[in-house]
């Protein structure tokens, strides 16, 4: 077999062994190391160029990012950060139509700002949002598709641990890609608002009638806005310092920890014990997201090698092919991806061979990288095995809140936030500005 048959059947061969459910770093591990032995045929260069380009990856500066941010998420997720934003958006929307579906989008948006991680904000969420929507008359099916849909928010929203899985697979720059997710962030929780607003009114029933919007805390404005203010200062600074220059992505996930650990502090939310376990479970997510990085790396040196993506780039040039036309295909693989496939290991198996084609065309990377998410989002609430109705059935069954509803229900309760992000991919396909105005 030549190198570019290697090189498509190790591409097949990922696609099954991720399909079978083996694990994602695994499956790259064994592809990356039997491909290139193959093409070098020589299983110990194999071992030795895979080996370098695993080191290569994990010591670059920028990923230094990942332990940090994943550290200060759990700072922040033991603060109560969660709560808080909530209950603040909660006060602040309660006369609006649908209020505390906008309260759940402002939440998960701050929320996803601090920790970037979907499955905490699908089960914080689900716990606090559901039951409150439901004892004012809210549709089941509304109820959980607003958590679902807005849980999405946290793989855009920097600081988002899938950007820098896309940032290793195209060599492009984590700072960027955080910079440029924060623009199309905020129009996708307009987006999902506008999605609550028009159901509002144009089924009021849906959001609980008059009844719907009760606001029952007694807890005054000021009151909630003081606490939710360290909380906004801390992602005005991480956001800020980054947009602004004053530091880069490695140096915000310091500052952010700091800031993070000082709030658990001040709330007297930490113990040894609690400070413990917060490190242990850093360290586990870190080395999970680590393996996955270095397997990453190690794959795409193997296609580099086996010059299939050279060839696809090659291809498309000779067929004249445009760049809507290559946008629409990979679009459309993506989503199909995303109905079966988590969200690293659509990632992991569209860009490698999709990401230097654009670049052929002259597309940027980091605008592909925003619109790539925001698709992969959308696969995490489509049918079959999107991810998050199954965390928010999980957790409605842990809590005794499921009643009657079935993952049916949880996905067609998505469906308009779904409809809501494609039309913002669409929005960002066609006017790239959108996500390149900070960059």
């Amino acid at each position: 077999m030549t190198a570019l048959e290697i090189g498509l059947a190790g591409f097949v061969a990922l696609t099954i062994l991720i399909y079978l459910g083996i694990h994602i770093s695994t499956s790259l591990l064994v592809v990356a190391y039997v491909g290139t032995a193959w093409i070098r045929n020589d299983w110990d260069v194999a071992g030795t160029m895979l080996g370098q380009a695993a080191t290569d990856s994990i010591t670059e500066y920028e990923f230094g990012t990942v332990p940090l941010f994943v550290l200060m998420g759990f700072f922040v997720m033991v603060a109560g950060v969660g709560r808080d934003s909530y209950m603040v958006a909660h006060r602040l929307f309660h006369r609006v139509p649908g209020g505390i579906g906008h309260a759940t989008v402002v939440g998960n948006a701050i929320f996803s700002a601090i920790t970037g991680i979907t499955v905490a904000a699908v089960v914080l969420f689900t716990k606090l949002a559901v039951p409150e929507m439901l004892k004012r008359g809210y549709h089941p099916r509304l109820a959980v598709g607003v958590v679902a849909g807005s849980a999405m928010l946290g793989m855009l929203i920097p600081p988002s641990v899938l950007m820098i899985v896309y940032a290793v697979i195209t060599e492009t720059s984590v700072g960027d890609i955080y910079n440029a997710g924060i623009v199309p962030g905020i129009i996708l929780s307009a987006a999902f608002m506008g999605a609550i607003y028009l159901i509002a009114k144009l089924r009021p029933e849906w959001v609980g009638g008059a009844d719907g919007d009760r606001y029952d805390s007694d807890a005054s404005l000021k009151a909630l806005l003081g606490q939710v203010v360290p909380i906004l200062s801390l992602i005005a600074l991480v956001l800020g310092g980054m947009y602004g220059g004053i530091f880069t992505a490695t140096e915000a996930g310091a500052v952010g920890a700091f800031g993070a650990l000082i709030i658990a502090l001040l709330r007297r939310a930490l113990d040894w014990k609690v400070f413990w376990n917060i490190l242990i479970d850093t360290g586990y997510v870190t080395a999970s997201l680590v393996l996955i990085i270095a397997s990453a790396a190690m794959f795409s040196r193997f296609l580099a090698m086996s010059g299939l993506p050279s060839f696809m780039g090659n291809w498309v040039t000779e067929h004249q092919f445009t760049l809507m036309t290559v946008m629409a295909v990979y679009l459309a693989v993506v989503l199909f991806l995303g109905t079966a496939l988590d969200s690293t290991s659509t990632v992991l198996i569209s860009v490698p061979i999709f990401a230097p084609i654009f670049k052929t065309l002259g597309a940027d990377l980091v605008w592909i990288g925003i619109i790539t998410m925001i698709a992969v989002e959308v696969g995490l609430i489509t049918p079959p095995l999107g991810m998050s109705p199954f965390v928010v059935k999980a957790s409605l069954d842990k809590e005794g809140l499921a009643g009657g509803l079935t993952l049916n229900d949880i996905y067609l309760g998505a469906l308009p936030f779904a409809a809501a992000a494609l039309l913002v991919i669409a929005l960002i396909v066609a006017f790239p500005k959108i996500a390149l105005i900070l960059v």
